[in-house]
């Protein structure tokens, strides 16, 4: 029989709790009780008055018309700044798409002639081969080919060279931003606590917030498109920009200032190379974050890829979305693995001085040569220049054919499991938050943040709260929870178990590492034409998608957690005997515990955003408050759901974040 553990182990294994007395809870919980008894006396703590809701929407579109119809700035108008904008970003963006999709061309719409063809798809596949080659080994060089011959045989490759043109210019574009903005907040360090508050926001404020007042100001077009991508992926540049640099070793700084580097010298020369594995880190983030903007920039006429798949949704052609959704991915998959082979490729060696300039720069003549010889042999050979349409592959009637099948043969079970559902979780969870008094709910949230990180942390999220309700979005604010939350609990009764699978068998864990790297890397869109398909438009499908699409942080973190254990704990378990089940619940999910909640936190944090794109699919939320505003091209209303959204994600991750910090601190392993 297994003895209990000894108490050499007791330090290292805490009891949790969340810290503080449990009198200020009796207090609310009777304030609670009492408010429901005098209900009738009190119905504005039950349904929030419109006499108290703050006009914040008509102010924003106030000032936006303002911006858009008056405002000047010295010389020119805020107007003739934006048509600026559109213009010097709108020249590459034409040069890239001719190179890549359209040929260059004279003329406008069916009377254009092109007088030069693009870059053959066989010479560009052949390019970045080159490319992968030059920066890693020939394995990438593979991988990246068969991506792009995927594009190619499954018919992709028009969308998909639309969507990379916008991509070679906006990334460009953020990563530039983002780098000028990160090193002036380094060397400004209140210009970094300024913009820390504007980050923040900019990264739990919904994408689609994003796409209602650049609508506005640009229009339907793809340089709007472009514009929103830039400003949703030039954030993690900034963040890790400041925190290269700040972790730039003292020595280098200490060797700039001897050699007697300027300030500009010292910035360029010392510390960007010095921080440059750091900063490369957020150049692949922004070509990530660009790619998972694609499918929503398209609803403001980026085109491309991202157009395809929403097409696909709307006819609910799962074959189709699907296999756009797999291009997607794959094009991502191919650049990401291409910028980590840049940035972890030591620099190059200099060549001799007599060597020849072919010799110098093999790569670059093999480039040029296989570009030339692609262009004048696709004026000859068709099929060089545009891959046959004969040739093409699809699985898309076959996909379709599998759906209808299940919807026929299995009708009955999925009716039966989601009425199930909603009549025992779904709908009584959402009945007890929605009968919830909102001053004893801001009151819980204020109380949570006081006892985990103090007055302050107490007043931030009763701010959130606050703004939520003086804004009149209440009631909108409980749907977002309510869905949100049912997502996240069934996310982590199967992720966590998943994830304690992976770290406790190796076997396991190679499998759902693949299965977790699909996930991840497939566009939100393609989780929700299934769930529609199966289960029809309504706050299941919408539940079923949000569980899929943030489920991998509760198996991701769940795993590096217990992972991550000193092993020496674990074998001093073993050595007084425990069993394979004492060793899991009393030492290894304690000590993960505040990673755990970590994966939690980056779960709701995922929910929320897909939570905004199941809109489209018919629930009733904040998410739906941000679409009907990009449809209308309501500013005020769209920047308010928005902010709201934020609010909600801005509360969790400061309450979860710093306590799984604090016990961190507390187990030692912080």
């Amino acid at each position: 029989m297994a003895r209990p553990l000894p108490a050499s182990l007791a330090p290292a294994l805490p009891a949790a709790r969340l810290g503080g007395s449990f009198l200020p809870w009796v207090l609310l919980l009777a304030l609670t009780v009492a408010l429901y008894v005098a209900s009738d006396l009190v119905p504005w703590a039950f349904k929030y008055p419109r006499a108290w809701v703050v006009p914040l929407k008509v102010w924003i579109n106030g000032l936006m018309g303002w911006l858009r119809d008056d405002a000047s700035f010295g010389l020119f108008t805020f107007q003739e700044l934006t048509r600026a904008i559109s213009f010097l970003i709108e020249q590459p963006f034409r040069l890239a798409r001719s190179l890549l999709s359209s040929g260059f061309l004279i003329g406008i719409g069916q009377d254009a002639v092109q007088v030069w063809p693009r870059i053959p798809w066989i010479a560009l596949i052949g390019v970045l081969m080159l490319m992968a080659r030059y920066a890693a080994d020939p394995g990438l060089a593979l991988l990246v080919g068969a991506c792009f011959l995927y594009l190619a045989m499954f018919g992709q490759w028009e969308s998909a060279m639309v969507t990379l043109a916008s991509i070679v210019i906006a990334v460009p574009l953020g990563v530039g931003l983002g780098l000028l903005t990160g090193i002036a907040a380094y060397r400004h360090p209140r210009l970094e606590r300024a913009i820390t508050p504007v980050l923040d926001l900019m990264q739990t404020v919904p994408v689609f917030a994003y796409l209602v007042p650049i609508l506005w100001f640009f229009g339907f077009n793809p340089v709007a498109a472009m514009v929103a991508t830039v400003v949703y992926a030039t954030p993690p540049m900034v963040r890790n920009t400041v925190l290269a640099l700040q972790r730039v070793p003292a020595e280098v700084r200490d060797f700039g200032r001897m050699a007697g580097c300027t300030r500009r010298q010292m910035t360029w020369k010392v510390l960007i190379p010095s921080a440059r594995p750091g900063l490369m880190i957020g150049v692949n983030q922004v070509i990530m974050l660009s790619l998972n903007m694609v499918i929503i920039a398209s609803m403001i006429g980026a085109g491309g890829l991202g157009h395809e798949v929403l097409a696909a949704l709307r006819r609910l052609d799962f074959g189709a979305g699907l296999e756009a959704a797999i291009a997607i991915t794959l094009l991502a998959i191919a650049l990401d693995r291409l910028s980590q082979a840049f940035a972890n490729r030591p620099p190059p060696a200099h060549g001799e001085a007599e060597a020849s300039f072919v010799r110098q720069h093999p790569y670059l003549v093999m480039t040029v040569g296989l570009l030339a010889a692609g262009w004048l042999l696709g004026l000859l050979i068709p099929w060089i220049q545009s891959y046959p349409n004969e040739w093409q592959i699809t699985t898309g009637a076959a996909v379709n054919d599998a759906m209808e099948w299940i919807n026929v043969h299995f009708f009955d079970t999925i009716e039966a499991i989601k009425a199930w559902l909603l009549i025992n979780l779904m709908v009584p969870f959402k009945r007890l938050l929605l009968g919830l008094p909102w001053p004893a709910v801001i009151a819980a949230v204020a109380l949570a943040g006081w006892q985990i990180g103090g007055a302050r942390l107490g007043l931030v999220t009763a701010g959130f709260g606050l703004f939520i309700a003086l804004n009149g979005q209440w009631l909108n604010a409980t749907e977002t929870v309510y869905l949100c939350g049912i997502s996240v609990l069934i996310a982590c009764a199967i992720g966590v178990p998943t994830g304690i699978l992976a770290a406790r068998n190796e076997r396991a864990h190679r499998i759902v590492r693949t299965i977790v790297d699909t996930l991840q890397t497939l566009p939100a869109f393609a989780y929700l034409i299934p769930a529609v398909m199966l289960f029809r438009v309504g706050d299941f499908a919408a539940m079923l998608a949000v569980v899929a699409y943030s489920i991998v942080p509760a198996i991701r973190y769940t795993d590096h957690g217990i992972r991550q254990i000193d092993p020496s704990l674990i074998e001093a378990a073993r050595a007084v005997g425990c069993t394979r089940r004492q060793l899991l619940t009393k030492v290894q999910l304690p000590l993960a515990l505040p990673e755990i909640m970590l994966g939690v936190n980056q779960t709701i944090m995922m929910a929320l955003s897909m939570l905004v794109i199941t809109a489209l699919v018919g629930t009733r939320e904040l998410g739906q408050e941000v679409y009907i505003a990009l449809t209308k091209a309501d500013v005020g209303r769209g920047l308010v759901a928005g902010i709201c959204v934020a609010c909600i994600a801005m509360t969790a991750d400061r309450l979860i974040a710093p306590w799984a910090a604090a016990r961190k601190r507390r187990l030692g392993i912080g």
